[in-house]
């Protein structure tokens, strides 16, 4: 016998991972030139120097040192950098005592939730909202609530996340640049959220923490700024990862910020040093814990990603498609035609226009495009969007 439970994540891929199978699928017939895939957001710029001098530096140290274990929570030198960047960059006191070095992102995110759970604990997530919240939660035995932001500018809808707030709230995440829509939510948005929390964690008498998932955070267009939550709300846990300012998604490197005036903080990181040892997420990559800290502040050429962009926005503007106004990560949101997100999608697969439906990201009625491609790639898709809403014109 096995678990049913992750017999059924296992055997069914996320529609963003299948869309990308059926992508190279269809590129092993007709060419891969012939299709426009804007499946995944897998960074598709170079990674910057530093990161190759980084990783040349450390092999040419001592092996031992360099390819063995550093402490469970991470390298020392490491965590006092990150720090030490976080106070010089954000004006936020914190040492190397309140940073766990994780695997990327997803074991920031598993680690931090682990950590919080309770019996009959929710977590509210910001709809839309990447998929994989709902399986991190519901795997750490809470319940995810969802909230829809405001429809037109995506921002945070406050009314509703007071009307979803109760006495079994524990957390609610906030995703800045937001991975689908590539809104980055406002400083008011983010004042008034935290304004909210504190109101309700007096009124239900526990606190309540904000999980602020941060690996688009570098990644902002026309002088958009991306507000430090813990500045705004004490009870606040940054999950980062280098993945996508770095260009190294496939190095596995991020950490968890627990501030240190977070309510609970020794409390919490004890938890946080707990839930990632029994995940086994202890001791993450030693040799990229050291290439973080040697580039801690740095990033790939995001002005590639920022031409992307308005290559798209310009020309599908032109063709009538409505447009969410993010400024941030490597997606652009779009209406869907007709309503109904998921047929838009599969019509759109007739002109091997790959692009996903938002029914799965909670927010029904528009499609995600990942810009994150070769600029070549995008102009040859172009005629293709441009069928497509002819279609339905």
């Amino acid at each position: 016998m096995f678990s049913q439970k992750y017999y059924a994540l296992g055997s069914c891929r996320s529609e963003i991972r299948e869309l990308f199978e059926y992508g190279k699928k269809r590129a092993a017939e007709i060419g891969a030139e012939n299709i426009y895939d804007f499946s995944l957001g897998n960074p598709s710029i170079p990674a910057p120097e530093c990161v190759k001098q980084a990783v040349l530096d450390a092999l040419d140290a001592d092996p031992l040192s360099v390819h063995g274990y550093t402490s469970a929570q991470g390298d020392l030198a490491v965590r006092r950098t990150i720090a030490e960047y976080i106070e010089k960059t954000h004006s936020h006191k914190c040492t190397a005592d309140d940073i766990y070095m994780t695997c990327g992102a997803a074991a920031s995110l598993t680690v931090t939730l682990n950590a919080l759970a309770c019996n009959g604990d929710e977590v509210i997530v910001l709809a839309p909202y990447c998929p994989e919240y709902k399986v991190f939660i519901e795997q750490a035995g809470m319940k995810c609530v969802e909230v829809k932001c405001r429809e037109g500018d995506f921002g945070i809808d406050i009314s509703a996340v007071e009307a979803a707030l109760n006495r079994n709230t524990k957390a609610i995440i906030v995703n800045s640049p937001n991975n689908p829509t590539g809104v980055v939510y406002s400083e008011s948005d983010i004042r008034a959220l935290g304004d909210l929390l504190t109101l309700a964690g007096q009124n239900f008498g526990r606190s309540i923490y904000l999980i602020a998932d941060e690996p688009y955070r570098e990644l902002v267009y026309d002088g958009a700024v991306v507000p430090f939550i813990p500045n705004y709300y004490k009870n606040t846990i940054v999950c980062y990862s280098f993945s996508k300012s770095l260009s190294i998604p496939g190095q596995r490197i991020g950490y968890i910020l627990v501030p240190p005036q977070t309510c609970g903080h020794d409390g919490i990181y004890y938890a946080v040093c707990g839930a990632g040892r029994a995940l086994g997420f202890v001791c993450a990559p030693s040799l990229f814990q050291r290439v973080a800290a040697e580039c801690i502040g740095r990033t790939a050429d995001v002005s590639a990603y920022e031409a992307n962009r308005k290559m798209l926005v310009d020309a599908l503007s032109e063709y009538g498609y409505e447009i969410v106004p993010g400024k941030g990560a490597f997606y652009l949101f779009i209406k869907a035609k007709g309503g109904d997100s998921r047929t838009f999608c599969e019509r759109a697969k007739a002109y091997d226009l790959l692009i996903v439906a938002s029914d799965s990201f909670g927010y029904p009625g528009y499609a995600r495009i990942s810009y994150c491609v070769s600029p070549k790639m995008i102009e040859r898709s172009l005629p293709a969007f441009k069928k497509l809403i002819e279609e339905y014109e």
